[in-house]
């Protein structure tokens, strides 16, 4: 593939986005544990987690 460019796109550029959050050091365990077990990384799983939730949330 000689002569082709390496492209390198700057963080975030990807759709993603950086953000904080606060969350309780217990529920954090459980989202490590999780991510262990799981061979993702906290940021997968918890990416995951969240795209179910919004998929499946039932408004009343």
């Amino acid at each position: 593939m000689k002569g082709e460019p390496l492209v390198i796109r700057r963080r975030g550029e990807d759709g993603s986005k950086v953000i904080t959050i606060r969350i309780r050091e217990d529920l954090l365990n459980s989202i490590d544990d999780l991510a262990q077990k799981s061979n993702y990384s906290r940021n997968e799983l918890i990416c995951t987690i969240l795209r179910h939730g919004i998929e499946n949330v039932i408004i009343e």
